[in-house]
Parts: structure tokens; sequence; C-alpha cells
């Protein structure tokens, strides 16, 4: 009998949390008292990491000598097939009395908001602690105070991207807009005009595409901070992954917790963009916030309120913070899903004839507003030099430029199911369910299906007749294409039409 355990992959994509499996048999599991959902910290070769334990039941497919990993936990040990490790119970996480002492009502410093970011971090806390901290934390519980502590905190956990003396300009949407796919066109306007314009994105939390899934299909995006930097001075922007670069790790962590809690609050929201936006060395930020009763912020006093906040966080930590307010009624362009949001994005840029104009606008709003912030430029200039810069040419060609500095473009693929909605009945659409239509392009694979989503087919204001297509469904296989028709079908009012019209 020996104090290791030998260690083989589970095969089990957990997301960021490590788990490990044991057997209910094995002898250290006994002796050291291991129950279901006990930490375990698990040592190899003076490497270390805390993990879940689930337990797997006796005569099953692992033996009472191993412990399988997640696919986390794996990658964080640097394990290998045959590794021998030990295990042991964890230190106490010396963040539990700071989360307790929130849940009752208390205010936390810095200090002790770094406290939390550090356990969580080194996988001290457990999924019942993070909740207990993101619920105390959620609603109006954050004062600006508080906003500001937690911000710094997350930001200097991780990596941060010092660009010097230069100015930094940047761009952030909250989301809750399908289709909403801005960036790619801001940042190859703004890098053409000279500007520099590091931008790190998110792929998808709950939408069906986030700027990295939609880019991904464009070019590669999981860069280095050295591949980042070189793509940055050869072209002045990027557009990458933030996930592989560790600038605010611990937000992962946050958002893996918050989102089946589906809690919203003012400060965590503002917390996780700005400690970004200051990792990433930006100097000029600029705010994007739709507004819509199916948006992420559903009316301008919640727009005002969180607005309030991201201008005083952001003063805070030394950023030159503008908010703009965008119309959040239904989503933008076309597409909603990577592949069919990147054919969206390209047709603007190549300033093809059905591009969508929603987009194209939206983007030269943005843009225009962005390049007003730069230090030495006039003031209401910007919206005109930005249309210049891309009816001539210069953006499509900086981002075809930046795709090859990044490693190499491709154009987007199509999917190979796909089905229309029709309309019900005559009339004039009268409003979209971002929501509700997201829904629909996730159950039919997106984002994880690159080419999978909606195309829609109609706008806002449009007169339809009866049986004309509304949208349409897109999916890799028939499964999933029945799935989310299955779904699409059962909600009558993803797409609101007036009566019928003569």
């Amino acid at each position: 009998m020996t104090d290791t355990l030998a260690l083989i992959p589970a095969g089990i994509d957990t997301y960021s949390q490590p788990i490990v499996y044991m057997n209910e048999d094995c002898h250290i599991c006994r002796s050291e008292g291991f129950a279901a959902q006990a930490r375990v910290r698990i040592d190899l070769e003076g490497r270390w990491i805390i993990a879940t334990l689930n337990v797997v039941g006796r005569g099953s497919w692992l033996g009472v000598d191993q412990a399988a990993l997640s696919a986390s936990a794996w990658q964080a040990l640097g394990a290998r097939e045959g590794d021998k490790a030990m295990f042991s119970h964890p230190e106490p996480a010396a963040s539990a009395s700071v989360i307790r002492a929130k849940a009752y009502g208390g205010r936390l410093d810095q200090a002790g908001f770094a406290a939390v970011v550090r356990d969580t971090l080194d996988n001290r806390l457990s999924d019942l602690d993070l909740a207990a901290f993101i619920t105390a934390c959620a609603g109006d519980r954050l004062d600006e105070a508080e906003t500001v502590a937690l911000t710094r905190a997350m930001k200097d956990a991780g990596q941060t991207l010092d660009w010097g003396e230069r100015t930094v300009l940047d761009k952030h949407c909250v989301g809750g807009l399908p289709g909403n796919r801005t960036t790619p066109i801001v940042v190859a306007i703004v890098a053409a005009a000279g500007h520099l314009i590091p931008k790190t994105s998110s792929r998808a939390i709950t939408s069906p595409a986030g700027t990295a899934d939609t880019m991904e299909v464009m070019a590669p995006v999981a860069l280095d901070a050295t591949a980042l930097r070189r793509v940055v001075e050869a072209e002045g922007g990027c557009i990458v992954w933030g996930g592989g670069l560790a600038l605010s790790p611990a937000d992962d962590h946050f958002i893996r917790v918050e989102r089946p809690l589906d809690f919203d609050s003012t400060g965590q929201l503002v917390a996780s963009v700005l400690s970004k936006k200051a990792a990433a060395g930006a100097t000029h930020v600029l705010i994007d916030m739709p507004v819509g009763p199916t948006a992420k912020v559903r009316s301008m006093a919640a727009a005002e309120a969180l607005g309030a906040r991201l201008s005083s966080v952001g003063k805070a930590m030394g950023l030159n913070l503008a908010l703009h307010v965008s119309d959040g009624v239904a989503p933008v362009g076309r597409g909603i899903g990577p592949a069919l949001e990147a054919l969206d994005v390209l047709a603007v840029l190549r300033r093809a004839p059905g591009a969508p104009v929603d987009l194209r606008e939206r983007a030269l709003d943005l843009a225009g507003h962005l390049l007003d912030l730069a230090p030495g430029t006039v003031a209401g200039q910007g919206r005109g030099r930005a249309q210049a810069v891309l009816d001539s040419g210069a953006a499509e060609a900086k981002f075809l430029a930046i795709c090859a500095a990044q490693g190499g473009f491709r154009e987007p693929g199509t999917a190979a199911q796909r089905i229309e909605i029709d309309a019900p009945h005559a009339g004039v659409l009268m409003a979209v369910d971002n929501r509700r239509i997201a829904r629909i392009a996730k159950l039919a694979g997106a984002p994880r299906q690159k080419s999978a989503g909606i195309r829609l087919l109609t706008q806002i204001g449009d007169r339809v007749e009866k049986g004309q297509p509304l949208y349409e469904l897109h999916a890799e296989t028939p499964g999933e294409l029945a799935y989310a028709l299955s779904y699409a079908e059962s909600q009558t009012d993803v797409i609101t039409l007036s009566e019928s019209v003569p």
C-alpha cells in the first residue's frame, strides 16, 4: 500500500473547474475520509492543484489505485499518464471569513477582495463558496468604493500589457444584442486610421457567438502576449481571444458560477469589463450600451445607473472612458452565429451591395466616437473620417493584414442543413425577442458549431405576406436542425407581426 495514486485523464470537460475522480474503495479515499464534493489537494513533482472530488462506485471504470482528472485539472497540474501523485486535505481558504463577512452585509476593502481572487485562482474555493460570494455582491450590494477595489484586485491578479506612453484605444459592448458584431470593423477602421487598438475579446458565455468565436472563423485568435505584441506593432491592432492571455483571470471563474445563478450585478459587471481593459493597457475606452426590452440593459434608467458606475470606476482606474447608448430593440445585421456574423462583417468591409446597413452604421458610429477620443483630434470629425477609411477600402485591407499577421485569413464556411421559418400571417414586423432568437441559434449548434445559427430575412418595419420566410435556421447536422426547429415552432412570439394587413 502506498500514499500515491496513478493519474489518468478522465477525458471529461468541466470547463475551468478542476475535478478529480476516485474509487470509493480507494485506500486514500478511506483513510483521509474524503467524501463526494470534498476539496482535495493533489501534489505532483513540486506542482499542486486543488480539485473537487467526485466519487466513482466500486466495480466501475476506475481502479482503486487510480485517480482520474478532468481536462482542466490535467492541464493545470501538467500531468502525464502514469504519473503518481499525493493526495491530502488542503488548508482552509483564507478568504472564507471574508466571504462570510460580506454575506452578512459587511464592506470589503481591496485586501479582502484580493484574498477572494487569490483563493479563486488557486481553486481553494468551492462552487458553493463562489456562489455565496457572488450572491453577497449581487444587485446593489457593491458600492462604488468596493467596485473600484474589486476591479483593482481582479486586474492585479493577472498579466498586464504595457504599451509605454502611447495612446491605446479600446471598445466594449455590454452585450445582449445578437449579431451586433461591430468590433472587427471598428478595429480595422481605427487601426487603418493610424491608431493603436489591441483588442482582446471573449468567447460566447450565454450568446450564440462572442467576438472571439466570430473572428476565429476568419483567423487564429489564441495568441500569447508575445504574438499579440508582434501583431499590434506590425499592424496597429488585433482581435484575439483574451482567455489565453490571463488578463483578469478570476473573471472566468466568477462568470462560470454567475451564469446559472442569472444574477444582475452592476458592480460585478463593471469590475469584469474594466479590469480587463486596464490589464490590456487601454488608455481610452468606449463602452457601447444597447438598450431595449429584451437586451441586457432594458431601460434608460438602468443604462444611466450602469453608465455612472462605469464612469466613476473608469476614472479611478485611470481610464479615459466614454459611453455610447445605442438601440437594443432587435438583432443587428443578418447573421446570428460565428460564421454567419463573419459573413456580415466581411460584407461591410468589402462594401458589398447587400451588406447589412444597420451593422455598417453602428460600426461607423462607434469607430467615429472612438476616433474622437484620441488626443489631438477635433471633436465631431471622427465619424466622417471613419466613413472615409471604410469607403476607400483601407479598412478592408487593414483587416486582411491583421488576419495575416495573426496566422492567416480564411473565408467563413456555410452550414449543410437549412430550413426557413415562415410568417404565420401577413403583417408588419414589429419586434424581435433578442433572448429567444439567440436561444434558437444556440439550439442549432452555435457557437460550438461555427456555421450554425440564424440568418434573418426580414427587419423591423418590413411588411411580410403569409408564408414569407422570416428567418432561416442553419445547422451542421439534421439532429441539431430538428432540435432548434422544434423550439422555434413552439415559440409564437419570437418575432411579433402586426395584425393582418390588406
